[in-house]
């Protein structure tokens, strides 16, 4: 865990990570905004459907992107260490250069498994309590999307802050284009 957390600390690995977990956060909600509205907000809504569903297909995401992102960061990683062993005219197995950059390889990998898993968890917490009782099935749906929204805004406040720009103009920006996306679900969905 030590080796871990000294190479978030390197310079060129914090764009790394970041750039995974955003584009992985964006990916995973939108994907579980087409969930909701392709299953809760059907007439007959069955709660273990969309339960099962948000699960399976944050499980299967989380899958194919942590493989994605260790085939590809696997092979950036190497390639880079590659060209400066051409360059300084050295091997640099077991050095510090090659730790960090597998160190980089696991993070990203873990990063990007566990991100929609993350989403998945905020999303669906509506639908645990409609089974249990608490709230209904439809109702569930709706707080399931402003919680979806909401992921949506806080991560656009947290890269238009990282990126020095207005962040909340960032936030709404990208909650404008989840209810874009929920709006066109929901059309199909009442067309269909």
């Amino acid at each position: 865990m030590k080796s871990l957390s000294e190479t978030l600390k390197q310079e060129n690995v914090g764009p790394i990570i970041r750039r995974f977990f955003i584009n992985t956060l964006f990916d995973s909600t939108f994907m579980l905004l087409g969930i909701i509205v392709g299953s809760a907000f059907t007439a007959n809504a069955a709660l273990n459907v969309i339960v099962v569903t948000m699960l399976t297909t944050s499980l299967a995401l989380g899958i194919s992107t942590g493989v994605s992102v260790y085939e590809a960061e696997s092979l950036e990683q190497e390639k880079r260490i590659t060209d400066l062993e051409k360059a300084l005219f050295t091997n640099l197995k077991e050095t510090n250069i090659e730790k960090t950059a597998k160190y980089t390889i696991i993070l990203a990998t873990i990063i990007n498994f566990a991100t929609p898993l993350l989403s998945c968890a905020v999303t669906i917490t509506p639908f645990a309590l409609a089974a249990v009782g608490i709230i209904d099935v439809d109702i569930a749906g709706w707080i399931a999307v402003t919680l979806a929204l909401t992921t949506l805004f806080v991560a656009g406040v947290f890269m238009g802050r990282f990126g020095k720009t207005n962040p909340y103009k960032k936030g709404v920006r990208m909650v404008a284009f989840g209810v874009l996306a929920f709006l066109i679900g929901y059309l199909l969905n009442m067309l269909i």
